[in-house]
Parts: C-alpha cells; structure tokens; sequence
C-alpha cells in the first residue's frame, strides 16, 4: 500500500513538472507573440517595484531617525530633570516642605501653609488650587533609588480626606518609585503619587495642574484609568 501510494505521488510529480514546463513555454511563446504590447507593462511593474523598494528603505530610515531622535530627547530631558533634583537632594526634609510650598504658590495655589513639624497627620503643605480645591501634600525626601512602601500610603489615605477634607490629595517624594501596592493604592483611592521624575518636571517648570493627571505615570509605573 505503501509503495502504491508512492508510486501515485511520483506520477503526479511528473505531471505537474511536465504541465509547468508547458505552461512555461506557453508563456514565454505569447510574450514573444505579444512582446510590443508587454514590455510597457513589465517596464511600469519593474519601475514601481524599484520605487517601492526605495520609499521602504527611506521609510525604514526615518522611522529609525524619528526613534533615535525621540530616545535622545527623553535623555537629554532626564538628564535635565536630575540637574535640577540635584539642588533639591541637597535639602533638609524642612526646607523640602517648604520648596514645594513654594512650587505650589508659583503654580497660583493659596493660602498656602507649612505644617514643619511632626504629629501633622500626613498634611505636611496645605492650600487651595486656583479653582479653589482644597490640596492636601504629604511630603517624603527619601533617597532616590528607595521606593515609597505601602504603609505611608495607606497613612496619607487615612488622614488626607477624613482628617483634613483634601480634594487634591498629593503625595510627593523624591525617590524614583511607589511600590506596586502603594502605587496600587493610590490609584484605587485617588491620590496623586508624584515620584521623582514627575517631581523633577514640576520643579523644571511644569504646571502642578498638568501633572496631576499623569498620576503615577513614568519611572517604571503604570498611567492611571
């Protein structure tokens, strides 16, 4: 059975090579026949298969460029960023609370007040945003490669609306990431992590309102819902 079954495949190979090699020299017999009225449109096939190759490859090539070029800027961008954190890291945690009082009041916030002591039940800067919303910030100069635990979010969320009635609740550290349950957190109860990249922008000259949004976004996090 075998055998037959093979024999069978070897017939119809033969057929297929022998109907090719007809239909080939049919082929070639009517180009021939017809090769006035062919060649123009074998002419215009090869001339848009070279131009196509040719728009691929500079396609390919800008693509390439407009990449490089964004991953340059988003460098230069970060590198940017750190030069201004650099005089922020120099801060004590006090004079931390009070430059981002200061950013706040920069960006049209009100009746902005320093907590600066211990026992402020997580409001370390309050005022009012320019639309009059009360903003509650919890400050944490921590050091860059540490990373915000759950346990200080889940204080800052017990405090800043049951305690102090924030509408904006801003926590803002100078580290470069909220674990995933802090960050988590955060999102399920709308607080604003403002990590040390989001920190870094706001202090270049970044308006507070239009950070707000980006909550949690960058430095390896996830852009909220």
């Amino acid at each position: 059975m075998a055998a037959r079954r093979r024999r069978l495949k070897k017939k119809t190979r033969k057929k297929l090579q022998v109907w090719g090699a007809v239909a080939a020299v049919v082929a070639v017999a009517w180009v021939a026949a017809n090769w006035s009225t062919v060649w123009p449109v074998l002419v215009a096939v090869l001339a848009a298969a070279v131009l196509g190759s040719v728009g691929w490859v500079l396609l390919r090539a800008h693509r390439r460029a407009v990449g490089q070029d964004r991953a340059w800027r988003a460098q230069e961008e970060a590198r940017a960023r750190e030069l201004f954190m650099a005089q922020v890291d120099g801060l004590t945690w006090q004079e931390f609370e009070t430059y981002i009082a200061e950013l706040c009041r920069r960006d049209g916030c009100t009746k902005v007040v320093v907590s600066g002591k211990s026992g402020d039940l997580g409001a370390d800067v309050v005022g009012y945003l320019a639309d009059g919303r009360k903003l509650v910030i919890q400050c944490k100069k921590y050091a860059p490669h540490r990373s915000v635990p759950s346990q200080d979010m889940q204080k800052f969320v017990g405090t800043a609306r049951p305690e102090h009635g924030a509408d904006v609740a801003l926590f803002v550290t100078t580290c470069h990431a909220f674990t995933r349950d802090a960050l988590g957190l955060a999102l399920r109860q709308d607080i604003v992590a403002l990590h040390r990249d989001l920190l870094g922008s706001w202090v270049k000259g970044a308006h507070l309102e239009s950070l707000i949004p980006l909550n949690g976004s960058g430095g390896g996090a996830g852009r909220r819902s």
